[in-house]
């Protein structure tokens, strides 16, 4: 078991940050679901890049790709069947996806559980509920966990989750914490069905959450918030084209945008000149303190600090620090923790570009994420492996 592998089934996959997460951290992504044409696209072209191999079950995009359709007739029963089939050869089967969340968000459309997105939220839950993987994590904003006619539909989520036998655990996560140069916060739901527990030998009421002595959320942690933002960061510049600003001291340089810019060589990287040119607004521009990310447009980041929230649609633009100019695509897909070789394809949109990326879960969260599922399964697996070999009295042997 500490060979382990576990098969994802990925659902609202985007252009796939979760998922490489996950696969880079020993898991198998075997089935990709995602509506919408370009981001499907987007996705098997940075798999190709990368030399990750096809997933077992395939792509689903368009109407293969839309959810809602996953719950009656031809779609729920062919969904079925490749569950059953994955769990013929996989010890361990889990589900993962953040469904689009425009409806939970205080600076959405905030129409919630009634809204055309928010029903994905409900559509998701209802096919974990149906095909009962081993586990699942959904991804949402804070605004469902903290907004209070939100939070009232999260609960609901999880009462029908428990009742389909999980036993759940959950935090408000902060991008930051993990290492991602961007103050972006999440929630994040996991659950585990109460027969992989009995499996590990964990025997837990059905009604009761995961303690934290059992699940570590902690472990991955690297900035914790009380420390990451009390540091001294610097608040303001006035703005100079080009213009040089050594890192202050006191911080952890790891965490600013600039030490992205770097470590991903944005200046040189495939989708360095994938940027919206802007037709007029150029003295606008230049009139904007570098730091100054008050607005919730025109933000402009400060070299030596981390982003704000990696928000690129409705209108919310972000500039570059010591350039007259918005972001790039290879500048965000930095400030969203990625790997320098992961890549957007050039005949995308730049709209596209930037929604695909404002979307993704950063890529080192979702590593970390996917890392404590791991620690979890190994670990409780080999504890009661090593508590059934004593009361039998054989020699311990693990592959």
């Amino acid at each position: 078991m500490n060979n382990i592998r576990p098969s994802i089934f990925s659902f609202f996959s985007g252009s796939g940050f979760l998922d490489l997460g996950f696969e880079n951290s020993g898991f198998k992504i075997v089935y990709v679901n995602e509506i919408f044409a370009p981001f499907m696209a987007a996705y098997r072209y940075s798999r190709e890049i990368l030399k990750l191999e096809i997933p077992e079950y395939g792509y689903h995009e368009g109407e293969e790709g839309d959810v809602s359709k996953f719950l009656e007739g031809l779609q729920a029963q062919r969904l079925w069947e490749l569950v059953r089939d994955c769990r013929k050869y996989n010890d361990i089967v889990g589900f993962i996806g953040g469904p689009p969340c425009p409806d939970f968000s205080v600076g959405g459309k905030n129409r919630g559980h009634l809204g055309d997105n928010g029903k994905l939220s409900a559509t998701y839950i209802e096919l974990i509920c149906r095909n009962l993987p081993d586990f699942f994590l959904f991804e949402n904003v804070k605004g469902l966990w903290k907004t209070a006619k939100h939070r009232l539909f999260f609960e609901f989520l999880k009462q029908q989750l428990q009742q389909a036998g999980y036993i759940l655990t959950e935090k408000l996560i902060n991008a930051i914490e993990y290492g991602v140069p961007q103050d972006r916060e999440r929630i994040i739901l996991i659950g585990f069905h109460h027969s992989l527990l009995n499996d590990l030998g964990i025997k837990i009421n059905i009604n009761d959450k995961l303690a934290e002595s059992i699940f570590n959320w902690e472990k991955y942690i690297l900035y914790p918030q009380n420390k990451v933002f009390a540091y001294p960061w610097h608040k303001r510049e006035p703005f100079k084209e080009n213009s040089i600003l050594p890192c202050p001291y006191g911080i952890p340089q790891e965490l600013t945008v600039e030490h992205w810019f770097i470590k991903n060589n944005v200046l040189y990287h495939p989708n360095a000149e994938h940027y919206f040119q802007p037709r007029s607004g150029i003295i606008k521009f230049a009139s904007i303190d570098e730091g100054d990310d008050s607005k919730k447009s025109f933000k402009r980041l400060h070299r030596w600090r981390y982003s704000p929230t990696a928000c690129y649609g409705n209108n919310e633009v972000h500039l570059h620090p010591y350039k007259i100019r918005r972001l790039s695509v290879a500048e965000a897909l930095a400030i969203q923790s990625l790997p320098k070789n992961f890549v957007l394809p050039a005949n995308m949109s730049l709209t596209n570009m930037f929604k695909t990326i404002g979307n993704g879960v950063p890529y080192l969260a979702s590593k970390a994420l996917a890392h404590s599922i791991i620690d979890f399964l190994v670990a409780e697996e080999r504890d009661y492996r090593q508590e059934m070999y004593k009361q039998l009295e054989l020699p311990l042997t693990f592959n």
